[in-house]
């Protein structure tokens, strides 16, 4: 079979390589076109462009590169339409996949086509899988809650694992390790500090988080802190910890791996790094912000009492949230010391993050060969009627 894929950014390019995969390994014959990033090139896929072009297209920088994103748009659709895929295969990057996918679909009417990652109309905006499921035929969800969402849409959908339930974490002898290399007791309290991986989001929650920290350490002075952090946001988060009386440790790279695997708990911005840490069984407080309009329309629009994965995957509220106003250095201090102090809280949320990392997949069949299953199965069934 033949498989068009397109992802606009490493996220996508880090599901549509095991995808491939597993493709692969279902149809040895299997050939591949599209737009990638090198786990995808690593499969076989010669990208049409580099994918790079498609990651720096946020919101700020669209409008200087409006005609070269319309450009690579028409570019894109215009191989679909030439290749004549089983299947067009769009991964996240819902901004220029399904314009593509819109455009492609009116060269080529019968172009079976499946979007890998729901968006997340459980929280807000649900008039989106609507939008969606105008080109759309198939989801491949990540989230086990989705699946009715796209469907009641007019997609069909599987929930296909997610990624998080196969990534490796740092062993005990690791988390040693790291303790002993920056000095940490193995007794001493191990926080980790976790402001976000934008910059908008460090420079918002820094410095509550860093008064927070501060004020717990008055409290605990025991407690060790360590600021894991990514490339786009070092420098920044760097600056942070120098307000500290004793610097925390600053990590990036595979030492993040051990840090996660040697915390007691943290102290996090909302997203995807709840299931980092569940992943690594660490307890934890969720804090976030915006600014203040979009504070104002996200309290108007979302549909949900949390936004942590974690509580959401378990069906639990296990993990305290503070968003918007609450966001604050004195609860979110009082919440970390709290955690430390109650041993039936970590319980919970130790017997939810299990739960949670359950439900993901954890134990059980690769997330791309789950999707890759999926695929097959929607390639082969007969067209949606329209």
């Amino acid at each position: 079979m033949k498989f068009f894929l397109i992802a606009g950014e490493p996220s996508g390019d880090n599901l549509g390589g095991p995808l491939m995969a597993g493709l692969k390994s279902l149809d040895p014959m299997a050939e591949f076109l599209g737009v990638g990033g090198p786990a995808m090139a690593a499969q076989g896929l010669a990208s049409l462009f580099p994918m790079e072009e498609l990651s720096v297209m946020g919101i700020v920088e669209v409008l200087p590169k409006y005609r070269q994103l319309k450009a690579r748009i028409r570019q894109t659709a215009q191989a679909v339409a030439d290749a004549r895929p089983d299947a067009l295969i769009t991964i996240d990057s819902p901004d220029f996949c399904l314009r593509v996918v819109a455009e492609a679909r009116a060269l080529c009417p019968d172009l079976r086509t499946i979007h890998y990652v729901a968006p997340s109309v459980w929280a807000w905006r649900a008039g989106r899988a609507k939008k969606m499921a105008r080109v759309i035929d198939h989801v491949l969800a990540i989230l086990p809650f989705e699946p009715p969402y796209m469907q009641a849409a007019g997609m069909s959908c599987d929930f296909v694992g997610h990624p998080i339930a196969v990534e490796p974490v740092a062993g005990p002898a690791e988390a040693a390790a790291f303790r002993d290399a920056h000095g940490i007791a193995p007794d001493a309290p191990l926080l980790l500090c976790l402001p976000g991986s934008r910059r908008g989001e460090v420079g918002r929650l820094g410095p509550r988080f860093d008064e927070a920290l501060i004020r717990l350490r008055d409290r605990v002075p025991e407690v060790r802190v360590v600021l894991p952090t990514v490339r786009g946001v070092s420098q920044l988060v760097r600056d942070m910890a120098r307000r500290w009386p004793s610097a925390p440790v600053v990590v990036e790279g595979e030492a993040r791996r051990a840090a996660f695997a040697a915390a007691d708990l943290a102290l996090a911005a909302s997203g995807t790094v709840s299931l980092d840490l569940a992943a690594n069984d660490v307890p934890m407080v969720i804090g976030y912000d915006v600014a203040p309009l979009s504070r104002l329309l996200i309290g108007l629009l979302l549909k949900t009492d949390t936004v942590t994965l974690v509580n959401l995957v378990s069906e639990t509220r296990a993990v305290p949230e503070y968003l918007g106003r609450r966001c604050l250095p004195g609860l979110l201090s009082q919440a970390l010391f709290d955690l430390l102090e109650n041993p039936e809280a970590r319980q919970a949320q130790h017997a939810a993050m299990a739960l949670t990392m359950q439900r993901l997949g954890r134990g059980g069949e690769a997330p791309g060969l789950r999707a890759a299953r999926s695929v097959m199965a929607a390639v082969t069934s007969a067209p949606r009627p329209r």
